[in-house]
């Protein structure tokens, strides 16, 4: 077999399709490079955009809860003789609209916001705040279920407990949010879990956790209703002040309830896991 030398045009010919190659590679890769740039400026303009709306919808949300409450607390001072506790068992009602919206309602809602609320913070702080609001929520709820078993067992003769919807619903509320503290608890702030459990548990626990809102809001509702019925009797149908003004209250809870649902529930609004979060912790999902 002959081998045939090879020449000058030879090596020049298959330098030129190696460079042709190279820069056929470098292109692709070049161009690669421009469209995730391009890519990942285009997710950025996005998610800037749906922060600064996230923001004006966050602070409207806010101001609604708060109005909510203020407008319980007025009426309460002005139709319903204000606070008291034991020894009015009458007016120790008073606080549990106050207590129960304070707590099950604008406290629980600000605790479920709070991972996209303050996005930028570190997300174990974040965890904590998070189980710190729910925390309180209960406290508070807690203290104004008392009221009302209170103000049924205190008085002469005492009230049947636990006879309507209303009631149903709220202790259901309340029943539920306690399992579900306890379940996030365990399994997300307290370690030893497996990571694959704590995804496979998230999920639930979002679900579980509007559910829960949106039930305390069917209560809160609910007991707006029955406290203008019994109040008001036949005159909540003559638009009375009153009466108004629990309509007004029902609506602002209503709003604010479906913003907060929106604002949870929207994937646009959920906060960026950041690179080191990711190799840190177990789940990635806010």
């Amino acid at each position: 077999m002959t081998v045939r030398p090879v020449s000058k045009s030879d090596e020049e010919a298959f330098l030129g399709r190696e460079i042709e190659s190279d820069e056929e590679s470098g292109s692709q890769l070049l161009g690669s490079s421009l469209a995730a740039t391009a890519a990942a400026a285009a997710m950025d303009s996005v998610s800037a955009v749906n922060v600064r709306f996230f923001t004006k919808l966050y602070v409207l949300t806010q101001l609604l809860g708060v109005l909510s409450v203020v407008l319980i607390g007025v009426w309460i001072a002005q139709f319903h003789k204000g606070f008291a506790w034991q020894s009015n068992p009458a007016v120790e009602f008073n606080w549990h609209p106050l207590l129960m919206v304070l707590g099950l309602v604008f406290l629980y809602a600000n605790g479920a916001l709070m991972f996209r609320g303050f996005r930028t913070e570190r997300k174990m702080k974040l965890k904590l705040l998070h189980a710190g609001f729910q925390a309180a929520a209960l406290i508070v709820s807690s203290v104004g279920l008392k009221a009302v078993f209170d103000s049924h067992n205190l008085k002469d003769p005492p009230a049947p407990n636990m006879y309507s919807l209303h009631s149903w619903i709220g202790l259901s509320a309340v029943i539920l949010f306690c399992c579900q503290w306890v379940m996030g608890l365990v399994t997300f702030l307290i370690p030893g879990l497996r990571s694959s459990l704590r995804a496979a548990y998230l999920p639930v626990h979002r679900f579980f956790g509007l559910a829960i809102f949106v039930t305390a809001l069917a209560a809160a509702l609910t007991g707006l209703t029955e406290k203008a019925l019994w109040s008001l009797s036949s005159s909540y149908s003559s638009f009375v002040p009153e009466g108004i003004l629990i309509n007004v209250i029902g609506l602002t809870l209503i709003i604010f309830g479906g913003f907060v649902v929106y604002l949870a529930a929207n994937p646009q609004f959920q906060r960026r896991t950041s690179e080191e979060e990711i190799l840190l912790t177990d789940t990635v999902m806010e």
